[in-house]
């Protein structure tokens, strides 16, 4: 009978440990999943970092550009350091100016170098202190006489966007979109046809009717990100 009992409770403890066992292997693999999970979430986070470098300020700036434009393509606006220079030179029909990295959120443009003297001229004017209107008064006038031209169908592609963080990998910002703009001086609704608002939130339009400063907006739907 003393035997049958000291194997009874044997048994019971064994028991008892295995289950003990398999309860701390559960909480170890639970815990181990949990920290896997974790690190994975970091390195989703990781593949976001600063622009920081004019190297990161170029590459994302071009990103304004058709692809198969950027490697030659010139660009030129501040650096790191605050200065305005030719940050890449280039040699094809594309000048990008890049991201300001002192102004809030993230702005570059891509435009035909035609568009040059147009732009410069708009540059110069605010470092000189005018306001957006007498900017914009001043080359209406300047448009009207001759003294700046700007062909129709010439075109701006802006890269913008409220974060200032990018993936390394691609050169693409976080959140960023483009949006499109086809100058045509002097034109109107009635000469092309287009409304003056967005019919639509990707649909083209004409800002500026009448003006110098007329072209067709293009804004299309942002990209869905799962």
């Amino acid at each position: 009978m003393k035997h049958i009992i000291t194997a009874f409770i044997f048994t019971a403890l064994l028991i008892s440990c295995n289950t003990s066992d398999k309860t701390k292997n559960t909480t170890l693999e639970s815990d181990a999943t949990e920290i896997i999970s974790d690190s994975s979430s970091n390195d989703t986070k990781k593949l976001f970092k600063a622009i920081d470098t004019d190297e990161a300020l170029i590459a994302t700036s071009l990103m304004a550009a058709p692809k198969e434009s950027r490697a030659n393509a010139k660009v030129i606006g501040y650096n790191m350091a605050g200065e305005f220079v030719t940050l890449k030179d280039g040699d094809n029909e594309f000048i990008v100016l890049a991201d300001d990295p002192k102004k809030d959120g993230f702005n570059a443009a891509c435009y035909h170098k035609d568009l040059e003297p147009f732009m410069a001229r708009g540059r110069a004017l605010r470092a000189e202190g005018k306001t957006a209107q007498e900017v914009f008064d001043i080359r209406e006038e300047e448009m009207k006489t001759g003294k700046l031209e700007v062909a129709t169908g010439l075109t701006l592609h802006i890269y913008y966007g409220e974060k200032t963080l990018y993936d390394p990998e691609t050169s693409k910002v976080e959140d960023a979109q483009l949006r499109y703009v086809v100058y045509m001086p002097w034109a109107t609704a009635a000469s092309t046809g287009l409304p003056e608002a967005p019919m639509a939130s990707n649909h083209p339009w004409i800002m500026n009717p009448g003006t110098h400063r007329a072209h067709i907006m293009i804004s299309p739907l942002p990209e869905v990100t799962e």
